[in-house]
């Protein structure tokens, strides 16, 4: 009874922990809407603006509450992007107790270039592939059998367009702290990466697939940067094992000390001083 109640107690701890990491960034995530919500048109205003560099000028909605829950999601999207720093700050606080002091080492520049690859990811759907695959889409207009075809997207619809987008390319461009992560635990090495090439193909495909708007340029868009990313990933592991190997072998130098000679002498790599 005596060990039952003492593994129940560090459970306890653990809940009330969790707890409170969701509280804090619930909070965060409350505070961020209220505030996005206040800006939600300025903020629409600029996820349009790859529409207007595609040459489409106009936006309708045919629902009466359409443009009023457009402007909630995007409050609410907006404030999701700005919150994602405090979400990664409470899981590494979360499980960083439980590191030891090496572990934390280890992957605390992970969990530090997680945001701004996201941000990376995501600034490359806005300025990359949004206009490029808006051009594409659009570009679907004219006369087709004596019938005038016209684009006229709505709200809603153009922001799930938007948000699929940016969530899609940020989540894929965390490819390589993925990898990373997975063989810096031990669960892949970099030559098992380097020998699945053809299969990172078909997995990068599957993925874009998922992530993009139904399209084959949306896909292409996604898939040619995602597995480059995968080579990124394979490269940054070899330079991270040639810089340990360094590392080692520059302590192991130093603790070695100097030499002697049969004379007593010190003796440098060229020879007896």
């Amino acid at each position: 009874m005596k060990d039952i109640d003492e593994t129940r107690q560090p459970l306890l701890e653990h809940l009330v922990e969790l707890r409170r990491r969701l509280l804090i960034s619930l909070a965060a995530l409350v505070l961020a809407f209220i505030l996005c919500l206040n800006f939600a048109k300025p903020i629409f205003g600029l996820l349009v603006q790859p529409l207007l560099a595609a040459g489409q000028g106009k936006l309708i909605y045919t629902d009466v509450f359409e443009a009023f829950f457009t402007e909630v999601k995007v409050a609410l999207f907006a404030a999701l992007m700005l919150c994602f720093p405090v979400f990664a700050t409470q899981v590494w606080r979360f499980v960083a107790p439980g590191l030891y002091a090496k572990e934390k080492k280890a992957f605390l520049p992970f969990l530090v270039m997680t945001p701004f690859f996201f941000a990376g990811g995501a600034l490359f759907a806005y300025l990359v592939a949004m206009p490029y695959a808006l051009k594409f889409l659009l570009s679907f207009e004219g006369n087709v059998g004596g019938v005038q075809q016209e684009a006229l997207p709505g709200v809603g619809n153009y922001l799930s367009f938007v948000t699929r987008f940016l969530f899609g390319f940020g989540v894929a461009f965390l490819t390589p702290v993925l990898l990373m992560i997975l063989e810096r635990a031990g669960l892949v090495t970099r030559e098992q990466l380097a020998a699945k090439r053809r299969y990172a193909i078909v997995a990068c495909a599957a993925v874009s697939a998922v992530l993009t708007p139904p399209d084959a340029v949306s896909m292409l868009l996604l898939l040619v940067p995602l597995y480059m990313l995968y080579e990124f990933a394979i490269l940054a592991i070899r330079l991270t094992h040639w810089r340990a190997a360094r590392r080692e072998a520059s302590d192991a130098g130093r603790k070695a000390g100097p030499k002697s000679s049969p004379g007593g002498g010190r003796v440098d790599d060229f020879g007896p001083v």
